[in-house]
């Protein structure tokens, strides 16, 4: 998946079953979100690990609004210690959503 930056560069992001949002601006979590996880669903890639980090809670913020929201997402629960814990998200996809 490519996504564009501020500064017109292409960042290519491999499609996996992990995401870390640890080089995006919180304001291009959404788009991000919503484009990677139909690359995921595509790809029969249905739990992702969304590292957000553990600071201030701007990027958790963000993921939790949109996984919220997406009707995409089956569920989600913060990743178990070994995993990340509350700095990472664990989101469960919808393989139904594309068909």
């Amino acid at each position: 998946m490519n996504t564009e930056n501020p500064d017109s560069q292409i960042i290519k992001i491999p499609i996996e079953d992990v995401l870390d949002l640890h080089h995006f601006k919180p304001k291009d979590i959404s788009s991000l979100l919503e484009n990677y996880l139909v690359e995921c669903i595509k790809k029969n890639i249905f739990s992702v690990r969304i590292i957000h980090g553990k600071g201030a809670g701007i990027l958790k913020k963000r993921v939790l609004a949109f996984l919220d929201k997406s009707r995409m997402v089956l569920s989600y629960s913060a990743a178990p210690g070994e995993a990340g814990g509350w700095g990472a998200t664990i989101a469960e996809l919808n393989s139904d959503f594309l068909k």
